[in-house]
């Protein structure tokens, strides 16, 4: 017999996975799992236990629960573009990691309220072993930063924003 928590792991790789149905059935325990709105029924049920059946019902329960949680009318976070902070993005030169201090024991070079000048380094971007500095393109306040301290990042990207 199934105990819970080898049900709430099922449960788990089936909600994480691209499946619509799963079904699991032996001697003593019935599972039936469905991403649907309407939870399916097999035409012909066999006999099943009092508690496997209870359990049953309450996976099929939680699985349309999971489901609906996405669409429930809860507050939703504006859009990144609508609470943006001001101030002109700086955009990564090349394609590298990104690293916000020169080294893992050190201050960040900037962090947001900080007042820059115009060629002081931002943060550096590691490109085929080579240290390239990002500098500040005119003066001003960083408002906002955009990557974290060793993220890949693409040309182009944002990476802070002065004000």
């Amino acid at each position: 017999m199934l105990n819970i928590a080898e049900i709430k792991d099922l449960m788990a790789q089936f909600d994480a996975s691209s499946l619509r149905q799963f079904s699991y059935k032996n001697a003593s325990d019935e599972l039936s799992f469905s991403k649907s709105d309407a939870v399916s029924q097999p035409a012909s049920t066999p006999q099943v236990a009092p508690a496997a059946e209870a359990v049953r019902t309450q996976i099929q329960e939680e699985v349309v629960i999971s489901e609906t949680k996405p669409d429930s009318p809860a507050v939703s976070p504006l859009p990144k573009e609508e609470i943006a902070a001001e101030g002109d993005v700086v955009e990564s030169p090349l394609v590298g990691v990104a690293y916000l201090s020169p080294a893992p024991d050190k201050p960040a070079f900037v962090s947001v309220g900080d007042s820059v000048k115009k060629g002081q380094t931002l943060l550096i971007i590691e490109a085929m072993k080579v240290m390239n500095e990002v500098p500040a393109p005119k003066d001003g306040v960083i408002t906002e930063i955009l990557v974290d301290n060793e993220e890949v990042i693409e040309f182009g990207k944002g990476l802070v924003r002065i004000k």
